[in-house]
């Protein structure tokens, strides 16, 4: 299901590309099972159930889309391996649920370009004989860092698998990939901040309207256990000591604003604030959700 809420005057859809599942030691590094499992319950293969949200907002300057799941061109090994089976078009099914069509999309912002968040931008052309991926928002331009489309064009041997040029070349090609160096005002209320760690130039998105604020947290702090306890580095951030002071310092903004967090992956806890207590800042849940239960169905 999708949740809208207001930031201010300004309206955000929080969207679901489908709860699929990951390995848990993935998100909890080097955190032993024994305490990681307290936040979520594995399965019997040590698989936990994972979500891939989005951000619709209704910006004065147009719709502002940030990230786009995994798409629908994976290929049916890893689909099963995802626990996605033959669900198609969740994404565009959550944005028809909150009354837009694919061509309604003015902007979509890629935090960066793993598979899980642009897989969606594109999709492969039916009718011709040889895959061609297109545009799934063709009225859209894309924007992405610079930072992060470098690493992504010349990937090393741990992240060779999570770049597919399927999913940002052919926006090159079309001439809809904006690409910009450092934080960005994407509209009057909404821009972007650099948060390092799981990439280069990880971004996260700050609606602020009238007082009110909310982040969109991405990659930068995927699951409300990692607010909680800095240390707890999932084995995707390339940069495990700059991913920690990064949150060390998101904590401290997100405090000082009483900011909404929107957690992108959390199976369970899908909007939370923080507050003070003698153990540090802690996060309390607003919305939540079964953790095995797909919002996008």
């Amino acid at each position: 299901m999708a949740y809208t809420i207001s930031i201010g005057t300004t309206r955000c859809h929080i969207l679901s590309d489908g709860i699929h599942t990951m390995d848990g030691g993935g998100f909890f590094g080097l955190v032993p099972r024994m305490l990681w499992q307290r936040v979520i319950q594995p399965n019997e293969d040590n698989l936990i159930p994972t979500d891939a949200r989005s951000l619709l907002i209704e910006s004065a300057q147009g719709l502002i889309l940030v990230d786009t799941g995994h798409g629908d061109k994976l290929p049916p090994k890893v689909r099963t391996f995802l626990g996605l089976g033959d669900r198609q078009k969740r994404l565009i099914g959550e944005l028809a649920r909150v009354g837009y069509t694919p061509e309604d999309i003015d902007l979509v912002l890629c935090t960066h370009l793993h598979l899980d968040h642009i897989g969606g931008n594109t999709y492969w052309a039916e009718g011709e004989s040889e895959k061609r991926a297109i545009p799934t928002f063709p009225n859209a331009r894309y924007m992405v860092q610079s930072i992060d489309l470098a690493a992504a064009n010349a990937p090393n041997e741990r992240t060779l698998a999570t770049y597919l040029p399927e999913n940002w070349q052919p926006l090159v090609e079309s001439n809809l990939l904006d690409v910009v160096d450092g934080p960005q005002r994407l509209a009057g209320q909404v821009r972007t901040a650099i948060a390092p760690g799981h990439t280069d130039a990880l971004q996260v998105v700050w609606v602020e309207d009238q007082g009110e604020s909310l982040i969109f947290l991405g990659d930068a702090c995927s699951w409300y256990g990692h607010m909680n306890r800095l240390a707890w580095v999932p084995s995707y951030d390339l940069y495990p000591m700059t991913s920690i002071e990064t949150k060390r310092g998101l904590r401290f903004e997100i405090m000082e604003k009483n900011a909404l967090m929107l957690f992108q992956h959390d199976g369970q806890v899908v909007t939370a604030r923080l507050e003070d207590s003698p153990k540090g800042p802690q996060v309390v849940p607003e919305i939540t959700q079964e953790p095995w239960e797909d919002q996008s169905l």
